[in-house]
């Protein structure tokens, strides 16, 4: 099922989960072990991560092509575009065709430092998503900030390029993760205030490690309220306890996410289901 399907149909939240990769491609069924316990959760779909290049596509293809034949949800491949091809594009989305793939998230990439040395048949993710409208019948997703691409000035002139992107022929916007729910409702009133109308679907990451909470708040915009970085600053040495700690706050973040009629929950499970499961379970 397309995504603007998925999220018109459904007169509850849909659950949704992210993934990615294994390194080593035997680790796959460690990954479908990770989602089958998920699974009771009765996810609507899947979405795989990608590598911009090098060794780690391999891994990507090779994990696609296992999950969509072995996971008993559908896949949702990232797709990014910065260094490729139009050529090489237009091969994927033929496999991802010939695959069953319904759905895909567009996304620029990471920028290298070598770019120059380059592709430069697209420069930003509306580029790919208009591209895979001309060329395909895929339901796009794109990614939203709630506080901001990093490389954008203000968030107004971030959701200047997400309004592109939407115009270009989105679906659905999925968020990256945040930690306070007041940052996301005023994003959706500045969406909506900008005439963009299609789901916003929030992005969940748990909290399950003082280095992993540090490094995501170093490589994007993301604000941690008072509270919760005092916990974090308490349990750092305690793994357990920062994991439930992750826990019982994505619980009570997700609940009110819920109560004020958010359509869907994307959960960022790092390839393991303990974190998200609980929360579920809680909800």
């Amino acid at each position: 099922m397309k995504l603007k399907d998925i999220y018109i149909n459904s007169n509850k939240p849909v659950i949704s989960y992210e993934v990615f990769p294994p390194k080593e491609t035997d680790k796959i069924d460690n990954l479908l072990e990770e989602l089958s316990i998920l699974n009771k959760f009765n996810p609507a779909f899947v979405s795989l991560t990608c590598s911009a290049g090098g060794s780690g596509e391999n891994n990507t293809e090779a994990t696609l092509e296992i999950l969509n034949k072995k996971c008993s949800t559908q896949i949702m491949p990232h797709l990014t575009c910065i260094c490729n091809t139009k050529e090489n594009i237009l091969n994927k989305i033929n496999t991802y065709k010939n695959m069953g793939i319904e759905n895909i998230l567009a996304l620029r990439g990471d920028i290298p430092e070598n770019i120059s040395l380059c592709a430069q048949d697209f420069r930003y993710a509306n580029d790919l998503t208009q591209f895979l409208k001309q060329h395909t019948d895929f339901s796009i997703a794109v990614a939203g900030y709630p506080e901001g691409h990093i490389e954008s000035p203000d968030i107004d002139t971030d959701i200047v390029h997400l309004k592109q992107k939407v115009q270009s022929g989105a679906d659905a916007i999925f968020t990256q993760l945040f930690f306070s729910n007041d940052k996301l409702y005023s994003y959706i009133d500045k969406l909506k205030n900008k005439g963009i109308s299609i789901p916003i679907i929030p992005g969940i990451m748990p909290i399950i490690s003082y280095k992993q909470i540090q490094r995501m708040t170093k490589l994007a915009k993301i604000t941690i309220p008072q509270k919760l970085q005092s916990d974090i600053e308490k349990y750092k040495d305690d793994s357990v306890s920062m994991k439930e700690m992750g826990i019982e706050f994505a619980t009570k973040q997700c609940i009110d996410l819920v109560n004020n009629g958010i359509k869907g929950l994307h959960f960022f499970t790092l390839d393991k289901s303990y974190s998200t499961a609980k929360i579920l379970n809680n909800i």
